[in-house]
């Protein structure tokens, strides 16, 4: 289990399995100035108490096999490398890891779900995930967190050459709840990838989804919805590494927020290396401000270090409620609160809408409009 020996970016300038090879945040740094580290409950510095747990319980499609494995599998870390402090913590802390298999070009006839629950807040838990799909399987995968945790997690998802993955993440954790965790994608030849991730509950929760090609063809797209209450954290840092040729990505995050000290954090980091000619890619974010006192922090980067490029963009726009959409709909005599409603269901349903599993479609849109109902 080897880095790749490859310079990296400087928006990606460190990977190591060792704790010892990052140095304690302090808040300074790019990639932790907009995260309160006091709220992390130690899980940056290594003072967080590791006796908690999260359970998890997999309803597996016919076609998946899901395993329970120790550290030593060798199937584990394929597509991982940290990048951060907290990363390489939960790496270094997991004691078993479930892994999903989905078999040569097998077609699970159903989603395979893995729902973790978190018991209690007051120790770290630590937790690893592989998803394995072999060349020309088609799967979908769902990850529902839920429960009261303080909680440090990676997942790979490893995707063959012809095969497609589609992966919910759906956030819902109790109030109380710290969620920080790393997503990590590698694609084959002619590999598709599309992640949806969906971040309601918590008090801080802090996903970063990435996303790298092992040979060209590769396709990825990203979408994201997360709606922020009053005193929540929810950051989202994502990072598409285009190092081969002839590669696409695409991203789409949304975010709501209402009432003080509401917190949206979106970052955007996609890299085009010299050798990774022909890519296709482009980024956008974009935030709704329902009331005062909030805030969004809203930042693309893009790095490109080829000139032979099929196309690259990104976008970024935080704004309150349209008053010409608002006085539209009142005109016509529907009132206030009920053209906010459609308004923001507006808004994030597009997103919403492409979520392929009917049960977490449902539950997301249940989830929106009890926010709303706040």
């Amino acid at each position: 289990m080897g880095l790749d020996s490859r310079p990296l970016s400087t928006l990606h300038e460190k990977a190591s399995y060792e704790v010892a090879d990052f140095e304690v945040p302090t808040g300074r740094e790019e990639e932790w100035r907009f995260t309160p580290l006091r709220r992390l409950r130690g899980l940056h510095n290594g003072t967080a108490e590791a006796d908690g747990k999260v359970i998890v319980e997999v309803e597996a499609a016919p076609e998946a096999a899901v395993e329970t494995v120790g550290r030593d599998d060798a199937r584990l870390g394929r597509a991982y490398e940290p990048a951060d402090r907290v990363s390489a913590q939960a790496w270094a802390s997991f004691s078993q890891a479930t892994v999903v298999t989905v078999p040569k070009e097998a077609v699970a006839s159903a989603p395979t779900v893995l729902r973790l629950r978190g018991e209690d807040a007051s120790a770290a838990a630590y937790g690893h995930t592989t998803v394995i799909l072999e060349p020309f399987a088609q799967a979908t995968v769902v990850l529902v967190h839920r429960g009261s945790a303080t909680y440090a997690d990676n997942v790979e998802f490893v995707v063959g050459d012809g095969a497609a993955l589609s992966v919910i993440s759906l956030q819902d954790w109790a109030d109380d709840a710290v969620h920080v965790s790393h997503q990590h994608a590698r694609l084959g030849r002619d590999a598709r990838f599309t992640s949806h991730n969906v971040t309601l509950g918590g008090d801080l929760v802090r996903v970063s989804p990435t996303v790298s090609y092992g040979a060209p063809g590769g396709d990825a797209t990203l979408y994201g919805v997360y709606f922020a209450d009053g005193g929540q954290h929810l950051e989202h840092r994502l990072l598409v590494d285009h190092t081969v040729p002839n590669c696409r990505s695409r991203v789409d995050y949304r975010g709501a927020l209402q009432d003080e000290g509401a917190h949206a954090v979106w970052i955007g980091d996609v890299i085009i290396r010299a050798e990774a000619e022909g890519t296709d890619t482009y980024e956008l974010n974009r935030n709704l401000v329902l009331t005062d006192g909030t805030r969004v922090d809203s930042v693309p980067n893009l790095e490109i270090l080829t000139g032979e490029v099929v196309g690259a963009g990104h976008a970024s726009a935080s704004g309150r409620l349209d008053d010409e959409h608002l006085f539209y709909l009142q005109a016509r005599g529907i009132p206030f609160d009920q053209a906010r409603r459609m308004v923001v269901r507006g808004f994030l349903g597009q997103l919403i809408e492409r979520i392929e599993v009917d049960e977490v479609r449902e539950k997301v849109r249940e989830a929106i409009e009890a926010e709303l109902d706040r």
